[in-house]
């Protein structure tokens, strides 16, 4: 990773300072005279000019050009401006201990200043008082982020879906959970059940196995981006009674509620109980860490940072790079959220799993299959990093193409050192058994495929995983619904430990 990169750069000179700098005209000229752009001047990061030309928007490397013209920058300034744009919730929650997190790394002082909804934050020189960079964070609504996304009035949205047309990358994980007051004494709630609760299909508690009492549902309002994400897995709106503008008010709504019922993001649930969730076949859904990491909770989503289809500013890039530092993770886990870094549990805790396994084996899951599959397990441990499919295709989904960088770039700097890495294939139990068996090696061999391809040349092929399928044999969830088999289409990463003889030593 790239260190202080932004700081050694002479940055722009427009400082746009929170809104658009005034376009002026520009000429740039390449050093050898052989060409000649003239044009509006819309925006310098230090690196490249983006100018509006007879052409359309062109970006120059300042490198290989001579400015000329009123707009041109003056190259002794050395102010980075970033706008940032959407989610209140999560952009408030997340970005101050990020930015602290990157500031420090950097050795940077870091000064944020609380304005209207948002803030206003700059990065300074220790010792100098220097600003080198200013940040905004305005919070809008997800129309609002996009547009400003489009208009060039913001260089990143935090937002909790990945918007087609725009670029995404994560900073951390959430999990839509159900929630209820803690003196409503319901034990559990299925998914078809929830479904229905919440398209106005069930309004009494006795339809849920609770006393007869009418269901007050709460949600938050149409135009906040964790709502939208929630809209988007049910494939239609919540006919609530009741609207909060913020997930604070909408947790503390339901906490005095005992007949509520909502959902909204784990780490915004309050003091409002989770009320634990399970599948059609009783399976349960547990949000917990690990398995929202590896995405084996349904209602997993991403808090992302949006980005427009254009280059980016240099701090822009240099920042979004940073959330893949440890550094971002830890902040990110402080903050309340679930943070993306990798992390291995042992297959010996995962007995639920092979218990539903066992229960759930048909003729197609002998009881020589689940010997093989109890024997893989055992000493082994699973990586939160689990690849699964777009819908009707082997074409590996966004969350997993990232997964696939982080994962190759653990072996590129022999990360499992002492293990021996596997990956372990797995189907849904729709069909015939032999086939599913063949369709999760094919599954698993198309990951290794595409991670031997984002290896650099020269990596020793000893380091790359093996290849083990296993068919239908250790469901997540239950086959009767389309989420159920989609969990099921997985392809895990396994480690198991490598024990050599260590070297006898003379006296």
């Amino acid at each position: 990773m790239r260190l202080m990169l932004w700081c050694a750069a002479v940055f722009a000179a427009l400082s746009f300072c929170g809104q658009a700098a005034q376009a002026q005209d520009v000429t740039l000229t390449a050093r050898d005279g052989s060409l000649s752009i003239d044009g509006t001047l819309m925006g310098f990061d230090g690196e490249f000019y983006r100018v509006e030309t007879r052409f359309g928007m062109l970006t120059v490397d300042g490198e290989g050009v001579i400015c000329d013209g009123p707009g041109c920058p003056d190259l002794t300034a050395t102010l980075a401006v970033l706008r940032i744009t959407g989610a209140e919730a999560p952009g408030k929650a997340l970005l101050p201990p990020l930015l602290a997190a990157y500031a420090k790394t950097r050795g940077l002082a870091l000064k944020l200043e609380p304005q209207d909804a948002g803030f206003i934050a700059a990065l300074s020189e220790t010792g100098t008082d220097q600003v080198l960079a200013r940040i905004t964070f305005i919070p809008s609504s997800p129309e609002e982020a996009r547009a400003a996304l489009l208009s060039g009035a913001a260089e990143l949205a935090v937002s909790a879906t990945a918007d087609k047309g725009f670029g995404a990358r994560a900073m951390a994980l959430d999990a839509l959970i159900p929630i209820v007051a803690r003196d409503n004494r319901l034990p559990r709630i299925s998914t078809p059940d929830l479904a229905q609760a919440l398209s106005g299909e069930i309004r009494n508690w006795q339809a849920l196995g609770g006393p007869d009492m009418p269901l007050a549902l709460h949600a938050l309002a149409k135009d906040t981006s964790v709502q939208q994400a929630l809209v988007a897995r049910l494939g239609r709106d919540v006919p609530a009674v009741v609207i909060h503008d913020t997930p604070e008010a909408l947790a503390e709504a339901v906490a005095r509620d005992p007949w509520a019922l909502a959902i909204t993001g784990q780490a915004q649930r309050g003091a409002a109980r989770a009320l634990p969730l399970t599948d059609s076949c009783g399976f349960p859904l547990l949000a917990d860490r690990a398995l929202v990491k590896a995405g084996d909770y349904p209602l997993t989503f991403a808090i992302n940072l949006l980005t427009p289809r254009r280059r980016l500013p240099l701090f822009a890039r240099e920042f979004l790079d940073f959330l893949d530092h440890p550094a971002a993770e830890t902040a990110v886990a402080g903050a309340g959220y679930i943070d993306r870094a990798p992390e291995s549990v042992p297959l010996t805790a995962d007995g639920l799993r092979l218990l539903n396994a066992i229960k759930g084996a048909g003729g197609d899951v002998p009881l020589a299959e689940l010997k093989r599959l109890a024997d893989a397990m055992a000493g082994a441990s699973r990586s939160s990093l689990t690849f699964r499919f777009e819908d009707g295709s082997a074409t590996l989904d966004a969350r997993s193409r990232e997964n696939l960088r982080l994962l190759a770039r653990l072996i590129e700097v022999d990360a499992f050192r002492g293990n021996r890495l596997i990956l372990a294939g797995f189907s849904d139990g729709s069909g015939d058994g032999a086939a599913n068996m063949r369709l999760s090696e094919s599954r698993a061999i198309g990951v290794l495929t595409a991670l031997s391809a984002a290896l650099p040349g020269g990596t020793d092929p000893a380091r790359l995983p093996e290849v083990e399928a296993f068919g239908e044999a250790l469901p997540m969830a239950c086959d009767t619904t389309a989420a159920g088999r989609r969990a099921n289409r997985r392809v895990e990463v396994w480690l198991r430990p490598v024990f050599t003889d260590s070297p006898e030593t003379g006296n």
